[in-house]
């Protein structure tokens, strides 16, 4: 197949995925090895399609095909670095834990950038006393018992977000950890015309409809404290209006339908002042 043969097929099948399928999970896959895609692939095939590609070739079809539905050009600012696509329209909760449930452990290489923060345990390390330099130049405190090296207390040797040094990388193999997980992670989701972080899919029902419940509250305070009436406020509007007349009846001789009932009780509760009659 030659390299335009190639394109176009990609082009094809881009622009079949983007119509068959309602939304998209925009993926990073640095450090994903090629056993685990397959994984990856296996575990998402019967809820959708995984797609990789360059992402010139990425662009340039996602600007063509936006000629006729421009919400796609929304993904194209997410097309950067290391990235590829996961096609579904099943449960996105669901999908979402699948891409993400692939993980494998990893050594720490030099010059990787840290995802998260590295500890090096206390305890006895099984190393010769001869390699006590090598934990000195770390800044571990160390020392000799039953004739090999112990880490006094915890040491925090990488941060995350730091470069990985040949020194820290070295240590970490030597005491055979492997402090990484690797695997693919999702930057963006696009569904039905719009993009939004990963993060919005742990919004639950509960969750939504507790900020509902809020802000209408919201609204009804401020609605009440300036006597305008919104649909919130007009239930407290009627029924503090309503407390209004029936004081007005109770103390004049005016009474209305409503009110009658409300002075009939007050005068048996006058006359009888709270007792029976053999109390």
């Amino acid at each position: 197949m030659s390299k335009g043969e190639r394109k176009a097929e990609y082009f094809n099948r881009l622009q079949r995925y983007l119509e068959t399928y309602t939304s998209i999970f925009i993926v990073n896959v640095d450090n994903v090895s090629s056993n685990q895609m397959h994984q990856i692939r296996r575990a998402v095939r019967p809820h959708g399609e995984v797609l990789m590609g360059k992402n010139t070739m990425v662009r340039r079809a996602l600007r063509i095909l936006s000629a006729n539905n421009s919400d796609y050009e929304k993904i194209l600012p997410h097309v950067k670095g290391n990235i590829g696509f996961v096609f579904t329209s099943d449960d996105l909760s669901e999908v979402r834990d699948l891409i993400l449930a692939n993980r494998v452990r990893a050594p720490a290489r030099a010059g990787a950038i840290a995802p998260v923060d590295v500890f090096v345990p206390a305890g006895n390390t099984g190393m010769e006393p001869g390699q006590t330099n090598f934990f000195q130049a770390l800044g571990i405190p160390t020392k000799i018992s039953r004739g090999t090296i112990e880490i006094i207390g915890d040491v925090h040797l990488i941060k995350v977000g730091d470069k990985v040094g040949a020194s820290e990388a070295t240590l970490l193999n030597k005491l055979n950890i492997s402090p990484f997980t690797y695997g693919m992670s999702i930057s963006q989701v696009y569904d039905n015309g719009s993009v939004f972080s990963a993060s919005v899919l742990d919004i639950t029902d509960e969750d939504l409809l507790s900020h509902l419940v809020s802000g209408i509250n919201e609204i009804a305070c401020v609605s009440l404290a300036l006597s305008y009436p919104t649909i919130p406020s007009v239930p407290h509007l009627l029924i503090n209006g309503f407390k209004d007349l029936l004081k007005i009846s109770v103390a004049s001789e005016y009474t209305f339908k409503a009110s009658e009932a409300v002075i009939e009780e007050e005068e048996e509760s006058d006359d009888d002042m709270g007792f029976g009659l053999f109390d």
